[in-house]
């Protein structure tokens, strides 16, 4: 049968381009590798197929290269200079316009949102340069799984070029809002190459925030006061707290003690008992799964990564919703099903065998995509560590919104001691409900014993309890995730990528997050001279308008014009101000990389970046020129200390979990024998513990370059060297300690015969 037309069906990656060709094709599609490009080629209904995968956005966006050089260009001239958008993956693009030479239609089935929609029309722009009669057609799905694909190349649509505008004002927004800022906070502050400043439009409120919060907890003022707790007992002890709570003048706190003492009794003066339902928890939408994902230890954008490759692979659907409603024509039942062949079976058939299923809803709907849930059923076998439990999470929240809620006991008491109030209040779970399927929120209620208005009951003794109040607490990525989308800071799809990016600047550091002292005099020089940046309203407003764009509300030209002018304000303003800000951002930087006096000449010593990496030298450079030399990866902190022995700074360097002090000099005779494990056996140097450059622990000689010897170490647990020394290769014998498993006692070297002889042996 002749063939009547042929089809290019234009995927986002290569993982969702496979898949939509297994589902297509019935897993007939056949595949071939075209340079760095899968294309899979299959047959149906007469009609040929072929399936590719993009990279993501294939088209960049950028100035001329005649304006990469920052000291000879104003960059108050790249407000209004029109940027270029250039193929940057070729080899993809030369393939698109092969295939599309012999295409009679195009799909582009990229994921349907705003940055999908944009990848899809560059796509289309290089298409229609070969093949401008191409026709051209949309298919919109949320899942990459059998049922949905069908369903959307059954009922194709048209591509929406206002969404893909919205997505591009955005790409023309934040490159000249970055370049332009960045430019002149850097130059201003004297930091180039690889130390600029970064500046932009959303991560610079945002990193303001975490300043604000940071500069109200140095600021706090702790106030003390007093808590009176009465320990009583009524078929078994609990307590009760005085009816004040938190009391600050200490007479009213000794009235109240002094009044009560000697107490044996007290009288239950009310007691009210109730169930109420605990509702449970509204469906995942991605600042939900990301805040959620935080509990597992995973950063929001290693969180959203795994997400999208569970997505790819079909295992949930589209991670980047607003949505917190299952759509109306979404069958939960069938949903469920889906995942019986799973280790959530007894789970899912519990929730089946209710009479009936109701969903819970969150505010946020929207039509685009459902809320994000698992539709189809893996194993631990399938999806292993940071994957696995990824996906329970996205099961468990799915099943929670489905199950009934729960039933909690609410005790409220109130006793009389000697004339003064206090309250006693329980809560403990009568049905356990949703907290069954839903281990990441735990109820952690106390029940009070059942009491009687009048009754009396025993007092154990009152104590006072002295505390003071607390600051706030610093931002969590889960705390900033919500407090960004409430300010309305980026997007579903950004807001995790602008936490991470304030991480890679070295602007913020931990898990409860802490702001560096370059990221505060960032922020505070801004306030003070360009006060628009650092507040969310401007860009809040931006987010706003480049959404209209979509809704047709606005066009793209309005959109870039008002953000321009915008931006065009705040340059002016600090330029103005350029050497207060660049003077007192350089005074925070040259404290934050001082690691204490130079032993020489009494001036600091500074962390500085050379061709060959970090050094530490002195900055009464070129006056004295004491240098050290510091590892290539981990943290460097100053510990305030200096060497008893040779007064140079002592240093702490942090890897992880592991913390090391030493003398910064490595000549220093505290450092002698330091990190010795062990004797070369092939030169007879000092085996010593070494860090590579993206900070792998191993073992190398001491006489290196003369002798390159080395063996790895394992990454994780604690290290215990032994002294022994294998008797067959002569290196070292190690233990390693994890928690919760055996020591594991080995040679290091990897290439021991005594290990071959040990796996002949066992044949």
């Amino acid at each position: 049968m002749a063939l009547s037309m042929a089809t290019l069906i234009i995927g986002e990656k290569a993982n969702a381009a496979r898949r939509i060709a297994q589902v297509l094709s019935g897993g007939k599609a056949k595949s071939k590798r075209e340079g760095r490009v899968t294309v899979h080629t299959f047959e149906r209904d007469g009609e040929k197929y072929y399936v590719m995968g993009l990279a993501g956005h294939i088209v960049s966006l950028d100035y001329d290269k005649k304006y990469n050089h920052w000291m000879q260009v104003d960059p108050e001239e790249l407000i209004w200079v029109e940027p270029k958008k250039e193929v940057h993956a070729r080899s993809i693009g030369r393939i698109l316009e092969t295939l599309a030479k012999g295409c009679e239609r195009v799909i582009i089935a990229t994921d349907y949102d705003r940055e999908g929609e944009l990848i899809g029309m560059e796509a289309i722009e290089i298409i229609k340069r070969a093949n401008p009669k191409i026709e051209i057609k949309r298919a919109k799905f949320s899942a990459l799984i059998k049922p949905e694909i069908e369903k959307a190349f059954a009922n194709l649509t048209e591509i929406d070029e206002r969404l893909a505008k919205s997505a591009e004002s955005r790409q023309y927004i934040d490159l000249a809002w970055g370049a332009v800022l960045t430019r002149l906070i850097s130059i201003a502050s004297r930091k180039l190459g690889r130390d600029f400043l970064s500046v932009g439009r959303v991560q610079s409120p945002t990193l303001a925030m975490i300043v604000k919060r940071e500069i109200d907890i140095q600021n706090f003022k702790p106030e003390k006061f007093w808590k009176i707790i009465a320990n009583l007992r009524y078929k078994k002890k609990f307590s009760a707290e005085h009816e004040k709570g938190r009391i600050f003048e200490e007479e009213v706190k000794d009235s109240i003690m002094k009044k009560v003492e000697g107490a044996e009794k007290a009288s239950v003066f009310s007691y009210k008992e109730e169930i109420k339902k605990s509702m449970p928890p509204i469906p995942f939408n991605t600042t939900a799964m990301l805040t959620e994902a935080t509990k597992l230890g995973l950063s929001a954008a290693r969180a959203m990564a795994i997400a999208e490759e569970l997505y790819t692979e079909g295992y949930i659907s589209y991670p980047r919703t607003d949505n917190t409603v299952y759509p109306g024509g979404m069958s939960v039942k069938r949903a469920l099903q889906n995942l019986l062949d799973s280790p959530f079976r007894s789970e899912i058939e519990e929730i089946l065998s209710q009479p009936r299923i109701v969903p819970t809803r969150g505010r946020i709907e929207t039509t685009d995509h459902p809320p994000i849930y698992p539709v189809r059923a893996a194993t631990k076998a399938k999806l292993k560590g940071e994957k696995w439990a990824l996906y329970e999470l996205v099961v468990r929240r799915f099943m929670a919104t489905l199950a009934p809620a729960a039933e909690v006991r609410i005790q409220d008491a109130v006793f009389d001691i000697k004339g003064e109030r206090f309250l006693s209040h329980g809560e403990s779970l009568v049905s356990e409900g949703w907290y069954r399927y839903y281990p990441y929120i735990k109820f952690r209620g106390k029940s009070i014993p059942e009491l009687k208005e009048g009754q009396d009951v025993t007092v154990l003794g009152i104590d006072v309890k002295e505390d003071e109040t607390k600051p706030p607490p610093r931002y969590t990525q889960a705390s900033l995730l919500k407090e960004m989308e409430r300010l309305g800071l980026g997007t579903k799809s950004t807001r995790h990528e602008i936490i991470q990016k304030l991480y890679d600047r070295k602007y913020i550091t931990g898990k409860s997050i802490k702001p560096t002292k370059t990221a505060i005099s960032l922020v505070q020089s801004l306030a003070e001279h360009a006060k628009n940046i650092t507040e969310p309203e401007m860009t809040a407003t931006l987010e706003k308008d480049m959404g209209k764009i979509a809704e047709g509300m606005r066009t793209f030209e309005d959109v870039v014009k008002e953000s321009r002018d915008m931006l065009e304000t705040v340059t002016k303003q600090i330029k103005k101000e350029r050497e207060s800000i660049g003077g007192a951002i350089s005074k925070a930087s040259d404290e934050e990389n001082t690691l204490g006096k130079c032993p020489e000449c009494g001036k600091d010593i500074r962390i500085r970046k050379g061709k060959n990496g970090r050094f530490a030298g002195c900055s009464g450079y070129p006056n004295c020129k004491v240098v050290y030399p510091l590892p290539y990866s981990g943290k460097i902190e100053p510990t305030g200390k200096q060497c008893d022995v040779c007064s140079a700074p002592v240093i702490r360097i942090i890897h992880g979990r592991e913390r090391e002090e030493k003398c910064i000099n490595p000549a220093c005779k505290t450092n002698e024998g330091r990190g010795v494990v062990g004797k070369c056996p092939l030169c007879g140097g000092d085996l010593v513990i070494r860090r590579s450059k993206r900070g792998k622990r191993f073992l190398g000689c001491s006489n290196y370059p003369a002798c390159g010897n080395t063996y790895p170490l394992p990454q994780r647990g604690k290290l215990e060297f032994t002294g022994e020394t294998c008797p067959a290769c002569g290196a070292p014998i190690v233990i390693v300690i994890t928690k919760g498993k055996r020591p594991w006692k080995f040679c290091v070297n990897t290439l021991c015969p005594g290990k071959e002889k040990k796996e002949k042996g066992s044949e």
